[in-house]
């Protein structure tokens, strides 16, 4: 009779360290390839967002809301999910229909971070800050809202001016008002990954020392995306931004696109946080 042979110790300790090691060899490009889809699935929400926009402005004659509040676009993002008593809110935007494509998949969970925004008079919006893979939320008025885009706030903010003696740096920008008529809407941000639910970009800002911290740029500053933010531009259309490149972009008529933190103002790549350094410049 034959006797059949059985494993080893030692025949059964390498299949084992070869399966280990596939594994380990699988684990990064698994990783990377969940990480392409849940990109792909921001960018088809801010598509969708856009499609809302587009079909707002067809109806408006090519104008955003706008409102000399600060804060006052956060009701376009939360749209029907949220009603206010504020008469200043047109009831057009709550027909605008944000549920389902309000949060990156990078970012879902709500944030730690507390924040406040006044919006039309006595009215206020409390909630909690984001940060690189949390999103926002909205917890007063209810019900919560959560979300993890935000708005440039330029489009929505009517222009008026503190003082036009004051430096440059001190007045409110020129809004964008009939966007229909603007030339190089491809360069425009309407909607982006951020901390905040909207955001007034100025060339002057500097950049953050740690991700999403502080005013200005801050809130898109984030590596959410592999040194990349996914945004909406004012064509409708959605792609990858370099968070260098955010201070290149139209956020209003006045921003100097070559402003201080750019190649073309002379920035170097020492000159940046040491977070961001390595990243690609514009």
């Amino acid at each position: 009779m034959c006797k059949q042979r059985a494993f080893t110790l030692i025949e059964l300790l390498v299949v084992i360290s070869v399966v280990v090691l596939l594994i380990a060899l699988l684990l990064p490009a698994l990783h990377k390839a969940r990480n392409q889809a849940r990109a792909a699935v921001c960018q088809s929400n801010l598509k969708q967002g856009g499609t809302t926009i587009a079909v707002y402005t067809e109806e408006h004659q090519g104008r955003l809301p706008c409102n000399f509040d600060v804060g006052y676009s956060i009701w376009f993002l939360v749209g029907s999910v949220v009603k206010s008593e504020d008469p200043n809110v047109p009831e057009s935007m709550y027909r605008v229909e944000t549920r389902g494509i309000a949060c990156c998949p990078m970012a879902v969970r709500p944030g730690g971070g507390h924040f406040t925004l006044r919006v039309s008079g006595e009215t206020r919006v409390e909630g909690l800050m984001g940060s690189t893979f949390e999103a926002w939320e909205m917890i007063s008025p209810g019900p919560p809202f959560r979300c993890s885009y935000g708005l440039n706030e330029w489009l929505f903010h009517q222009h008026f001016r503190f003082d036009d003696s004051a430096p440059s740096r001190y007045r409110y920008r020129l809004p964008y008002t009939d966007i229909f008529s603007i030339k190089g809407r491809a360069q425009v941000p309407v909607l982006l990954d951020s901390t905040m639910p909207e955001v007034r970009p100025d060339n002057y800002f500097d950049p953050p020392i740690f991700p999403g911290g502080g005013l200005g740029m801050a809130p898109f500053c984030i590596n959410r995306h592999n040194e990349h933010i996914n945004g909406l531009f004012l064509d409708w259309s959605v792609r990858k931004i370099g968070i260098k490149e955010l201070w290149t972009l139209r956020w209003n008529r006045q921003f100097d696109t070559a402003g201080p933190w750019t190649k073309a103002g002379g920035t170097l790549p020492e000159d940046w946080p040491e977070w961001m350094r390595h990243f690609k410049d514009y």
